[in-house]
């Protein structure tokens, strides 16, 4: 009995789901804005992407913000990555 008590708990409390955040795209693919912002918000907080995006200059975005460089043309997730550098976000949440 208490064998099978384990073995549910285990079921249960084995590990947390991983956030929902849609899956990076391939290489090659583009990722939309609509997803950029997304990522950015659930990543930094509202308030912080927002100022981040506006305010934080990057040396490899061309020493621009992040939507300096997306209203220059740059690919949403080449800025996406580029912020994830500079700010250290954990390979998993890239």
């Amino acid at each position: 009995m208490q064998q099978d008590r384990d073995t549910l708990q285990d079921k249960h409390t084995a590990r947390v789901p991983p956030r929902n955040l849609e899956a990076p795209p391939p290489i090659g693919r583009s990722m939309r804005h609509t997803v950029f912002r997304r990522r950015m918000t659930e990543e930094f907080g509202e308030i912080r992407a927002d100022t981040l995006t506006r305010d934080f200059v990057l040396a490899s975005l061309g020493h621009r913000t992040a939507d300096q460089a997306l209203d220059a043309g740059m690919e949403p997730k080449q800025v996406w990555f580029a912020l994830c550098e500079a700010l250290e976000v954990p390979p998993e949440r890239r």
